[in-house]
């Protein structure tokens, strides 16, 4: 049997990437296993947990459950995306401030979830972080933490 394939063009981190992918690639695996983006983790696979979380013309997209193909023509960004080790992201440098992260596995997914926030909107309510952040689970940080960071960046 034949595998479908299509050629697609898209931004992904800043950068033009053209590429074959076969029609039923995940984007968790065309970022981890092709691009060797390993930041974008991989958990339920149900679109639950928020740990294969990118972003999508700035929209949080669960990778997991999002087709490769369909990134066509947009604009990706991972974690790797985001700062540099000379010089984090503001989200990244409050979840670090705040120790905001404990194991980690869950903190790419958050930090593009902030990201997307605080794009459309500068100044989130405690109430309105914790709604916006409720596709994100973390199992050790108990969230206080995680929601002051967030808190932080609100001028």
């Amino acid at each position: 049997m034949t595998q479908a394939i299509l050629d697609i063009t898209f931004i992904l981190n800043g950068e033009a990437i053209e590429a074959t992918v076969a029609t039923h690639t995940l984007l968790i695996d065309f970022l981890r296993d092709t691009r060797g983006l390993r930041g974008t983790k991989r958990s339920c696979d149900m679109q639950v947990c928020g740990a294969c979380t990118v972003l999508v013309d700035g929209k949080p997209t669960s990778s997991c459950t999002t087709l490769a193909v369909d990134i066509d023509d947009t604009a990706v960004t991972t974690i790797e995306g985001l700062g540099s080790a000379d010089a984090l992201d503001p989200v990244q440098q409050a979840f670090l401030d705040h120790n905001a992260l404990q194991c980690g596995f869950c903190t790419p997914g958050f930090i593009l979830s902030v990201k997307a926030l605080l794009q459309i909107n500068p100044k989130p309510t405690r109430d309105e972080i914790v709604q916006h952040l409720n596709g994100n689970l973390c199992r050790c940080t108990g969230y206080h933490k995680i929601i002051e960071a967030v808190e932080s960046l609100v001028p």
